[in-house]
This record gives structure tokens, C-alpha cells and sequence, in this order.
């Protein structure tokens, strides 16, 4: 990878088969979430040509296997210190043994190679489950999926964003007529569950500003939603303005976003 003075974003796997998001500036670069095999982690990076060994830690938002598969492996494979709470690594299965555990705590900011990291806690079924703002240079990424409520905390974390990569999971009517199981639909449409696509859509409503330039909406339903329907209820939103609006694919990397 050549070398690189902007901030990066770039999605490389988002739904309930496996997530994993890029961060980058300078020459190094940042996981958030490993929920795809180590092999295919690397397949995909390769793909936006970026190397693997520019990789400098993972940061895990929490324990579900779609966000943790690969992180030992690659932990192990890089030798590369894996960000995490104490209660979150508590509740992973499957890790292995990693060498360089950072512990993080939600409401205190950590720095990884000059990206200031802010974590905060957010509203779903997990252990200790996190969002996070990266910040670098004057810009700001929020990063928020896997949350069944927009809280005040996650509001105020989110705001002045450059770059919004927010869950949108779930049409409703798609969920509420769709196979799955009634105490299912309730867990996901629950406070603690998956924001829907008019839940994102209120939510970038608010946080729209001069700064934001770019919305990814992310972990989208594979069997409950479609990019088609959730960029329609988000763009509602914008009311056409400049900003850019994106989706984060399951079975391929997205383009780098850079500021």
C-alpha cells in the first residue's frame, strides 16, 4: 500500500454472516471487528490493495462470533495487539491464546498510531457492547452497529461525524411478515436488538450537519432488508444534500472512503 496521509474507511464485510471494517491513515491500519475467517480477511483486504502487514491492532465493539471469528488468527498470524474490554474477552469463545491483549474501558479515549478512539456504550444483548469515534487530523469517523436504541450517550458520541458507518438492519414490515421466529422479531426489534431502517434514517435526521459528508449504513438483514429499501428510507433523510450515502456488503469489500 502506498503511503497514505488521509483517513480511510472501508468496509470489508457487514451483515450477520461475518463484520469487519478498515481504518487507515499514515501507513497503518486499524480493524474494527474480525467476523470473517483469517484467510478470508486477508482475501479482501488484498482486493483493496491493502496490505496486511500494515496492520496495527483489532478493536473488538463485542463478543458475537460474527464480529470475533478471525480475530485470534489474525491476532496470532500479525502479531497484533487485540483491543478489547475485560468483560467482552470474558464472554468470547473460540480466541485461542493472544499474546498482546489491550484492555479498553467504554467512556475512556485510547489512541493507536495518532487515531484518538473514543468507545461508548450502546443498547444491545451483548456483554459489553460498544460504539466508537476516531478521530485524526480534524476528522471524525462514528461508528455504531449492533444497537437496538439511539441513546443520548450514543447521540452525543456520534455528532460532527465526517463519516456516519451506521447500522441499518432491518426493514420492519419486512421483519414483522417475514419467517423467523415471534420472539426473534421481538429480540431484534427490541431495545437491546438491531436498529431498523427508519430508526437510522431519524438518527442521521439529527445528526446531519455541515461536516458529515458520508453515510454507510451497515449490517443490513440479509433475509429482513435490502439496499434498496434501506437507501431509500435513509435518503428521506438528507433531503438531497451532498452527502454521500453508501451501503457495506456482505460478500464483498466496499470502495476506501477517504477524507
Amino acid at each position: 500500500m502506498k503511503k497514505n496521509k488521509s483517513f480511510c474507511v472501508c468496509p470489508l464485510a457487514s451483515g450477520s454472516k461475518g463484520n469487519s471494517l478498515l481504518v487507515s491513515c499514515h501507513n497503518s491500519s486499524i480493524l474494527i471487528d474480525a467476523g470473517l475467517s483469517g484467510i478470508e480477511i486477508e482475501r479482501r483486504l488484498n482486493r483493496v490493495n491493502i496490505d496486511p502487514e500494515s496492520l496495527r491492532a483489532i478493536i473488538i465493539t463485542h463478543e458475537h462470533s460474527d464480529h470475533v471469528r478471525g480475530a485470534g488468527i489474525l491476532s496470532r498470524r500479525f502479531k497484533l495487539p487485540l483491543y478489547i474490554t475485560q468483560k467482552t474477552l470474558q464472554a468470547c469463545r473460540g480466541l485461542g491464546k493472544i499474546e498482546d491483549i489491550c484492555f479498553f474501558e467504554c467512556g475512556t479515549p485510547f489512541e493507536i498510531d495518532q487515531i484518538l478512539i473514543s468507545p461508548f456504550s450502546t443498547s444491545h444483548d451483548a456483554r459489553d457492547p460498544a460504539g466508537l469515534t476516531m478521530e485524526y487530523n480534524g476528522h471524525k469517523i462514528g461508528i455504531a452497529t449492533d444497537l437496538g436504541i439511539a441513546t443520548n450517550l450514543v447521540r452525543e458520541h456520534l455528532k460532527n461525524s465526517n463519516i456516519l458507518y451506521l447500522e441499518s438492519n432491518h426493514d420492519l414490515e419486512m421483519l414483522i411478515n417475514g419467517s423467523y421466529p415471534w420472539h426473534l422479531k421481538q429480540r431484534i426489534k427490541g431495545r437491546t436488538g438491531h436498529l431498523s431502517n427508519m430508526d437510522a434514517a431519524a438518527l442521521v435526521s439529527e445528526l446531519k450537519t455541515d461536516h458529515l459528508k458520508h453515510v454507510i449504513l451497515a449490517h443490513l438483514s440479509e433475509e429482513n432488508n435490502c439496499p434498496q429499501k434501506a437507501l431509500l428510507e435513509v435518503s428521506k433523510s438528507l433531503n438531497a444534500s451532498n452527502i454521500a450515502l453508501h451501503v457495506a456488503e456482505p460478500d464483498q469489500p466496499g470502495k476506501i472512503i477517504k477524507l
